[in-house]
Formats: C-alpha cells, structure tokens, sequence
C-alpha cells in the first residue's frame, strides 16, 4: 500500500519538474502543448491518488492513526 502512494507521489513530481523543464526551455524544438499536457498529468495523478486513498479506507485497507478527531 505504502509503495503504491509513494510511487504516484513520485509519478506527480516528475511530471511537475517535466512541466517546469518545458515552461524553461525557449528552442523551438518543444512539442505545442508540452507543458499543458505534464501538467494535466499531473493533475490526473493527483486526483487518482485522492480517489485510491479514500477507497482504500473505505474497503478497510488503510486505518487511521494519529490525533484523534474531535480535539
């Protein structure tokens, strides 16, 4: 379980410094919607780790732990 989040939290990284590698780059050698599309990857990557995170609590998974709700 922990592998999985790490390895997408590494996946959203990259494609944040992918985006950030395109926004620097002046040649026009770059791909037309390089950096519209890292970060739309980004974006998806974020979202599907929301969506793991909460499924994975709610089949029981993964339990909370920490500073109890409520204080």
């Amino acid at each position: 379980m922990k592998i999985i989040i790490v390895l997408i939290l590494v996946g959203i990284l990259v494609a944040l410094a992918a985006a950030g590698l395109f926004m620097l780059k002046r040649s026009g050698k770059n791909k037309p919607g390089g950096m519209a599309r890292a970060l739309a990857l980004r974006v998806g990557l974020s979202v599907a780790l929301f969506l793991f995170i909460l499924l994975s609590y709610k089949l029981g998974w993964i339990q909370p732990t920490g500073i109890p709700a409520g204080r």
